[in-house]
């Protein structure tokens, strides 16, 4: 069996991580997978690592722009997978075709129009929009949908007409590397303005992610004595947002000693970032699959984390939850956490614990495991498929 993979829209982000960890951790032939093609873009591609059982197919359309990526996946794509058994698409569109194919929910930001109007009447809220009803039909008409949590899973299912035809649950997995960090945990009163206790956020710098409600809960904190200070690290792809985020913390702290912006760290400058850490913030109001909780919890630290969507499905009891756009909830949970050396050690283990259930062993093997059944499914059900060509 040849399973064929979608991804044109692949080149960034969440949507890349999660293919390069599925396929870094597979071994489809358990599943009789014989061979895996990929369609992508080259700077996608380079990041996938080569298998004995993967075929990276580049296609030079895919380099040049939204609008030829569009066409290439309408009109081409489905004579491509035509010698396939399934079609994983995992950006969340599909293509015209009879090939039986499976797609994936991977945002929320399309399906929750208050988060959505966070950005306001621009491009980003019209593309939201666009995204909702192209990924909602995709749903509507795929031989299986792909949920990252059981929170997306009902909200999205919710505004369909039907159910998909089948659905799963299959999160994603995380960063092996930042299971073994060790952490020693400083009593509050060991801890001064000089040197206080770090609490790290890392996310994209977005009107969702509340980093500036983080940063006045820090400050209130600081102007009652409490030794704390928070870095945060992630881009920004809006120049507007950056300018004002980068004003709320120079305007609650010029000195910048308290409240610092990293910009984007990856490799062993965010491994670092991880291991310096003695707290973790999360504050998003709107997530799918919130992977870097996830990282937070693998890497044994306490978080102190929004109540909204997915996230206490995902962390349990293992934090401290607040409400994202109320910077006094963060306050009292931040608070919470300072106060409290030995909650703060049992709620790291408690989440490091938990972080175990995320691997990306396990999310490939259900996912090759998934795409096999849809196959199996459609081909005893008498649905057109052409027959694979010999690896």
């Amino acid at each position: 069996m040849i399973v064929g993979v979608d991804a044109s829209n692949l080149r960034a982000g969440g949507g890349l991580t999660h293919l390069s960890g599925l396929l870094g951790a597979a071994d489809p032939r358990a599943q009789g997978v014989s061979r895996v093609r990929v369609w992508g873009p080259g700077d996608t591609l380079a990041r996938l690592a080569p298998r004995p059982w993967l075929s990276l197919e580049r296609v030079p359309a895919l380099d040049r722009g939204l609008a030829r990526r569009v066409l290439w996946q309408r009109r081409a794509l489905p004579d491509l997978s035509r010698g396939c058994a399934v079609l994983f698409a995992p950006g969340g569109t599909l293509p015209p075709g009879a090939v039986p194919a499976v797609t994936m929910c991977r945002n929320m930001l399309p399906f929750e129009p208050r988060e959505a109007w966070r950005f306001g009447p621009s491009a980003t809220f019209a593309r939201l929009q666009l995204l909702r009803a192209l990924q909602l039909r995709a749903f509507a008409r795929a031989d299986g949908v792909i949920f990252l949590t059981e929170y997306a899973r009902r909200a999205v299912g919710a505004l369909l007409q039907a159910p998909p035809r089948r659905s799963v649950t299959i999160p994603h997995g995380v960063d092996d590397s930042l299971r073994d960090l060790s952490r020693h945990t400083r009593d509050i009163q060991q801890c001064t303005l000089e040197s206080p206790l770090r609490l790290l956020y890392v996310s994209v710098i977005s009107p969702y992610k509340h980093q500036g409600a983080v940063a006045r809960a820090v400050a209130l904190l600081r102007a009652e004595g409490l030794p704390l200070a928070v870095d945060f690290v992630g881009p920004a792809h809006d120049e507007a947002v950056a300018r004002a985020f980068r004003g709320t913390l120079l305007a609650l702290d010029p000195s910048g000693q308290a409240l610092r912006w990293r910009g984007e760290l990856r490799g062993e400058p965010l491994r670092a970032a991880w291991a310096e850490a003695e707290a973790a913030v999360f504050a998003s109001s709107c997530e799918n699959m919130p992977n870097i909780l996830v990282e937070a919890m693998s890497a044994g630290l306490p978080v102190a984390c929004s109540d909204r969507g997915p996230m206490p499905e995902v962390l349990g009891d293992a934090g401290r939850y607040f409400n994202p756009e109320d910077a006094p909830s963060i306050a009292r949970a931040l608070r919470a956490l300072a106060a409290d050396a030995a909650l703060r050690a049992s709620l790291g283990q408690r989440a490091r614990e938990r972080a175990g259930a995320f691997s990306w062993r396990r999310c490939a093997e259900e996912t090759f495991g998934f795409l096999a059944r849809v196959a199996g499914a459609d081909a005893r059900e008498g649905a057109p498929c052409a027959a694979s060509p010999a690896p």
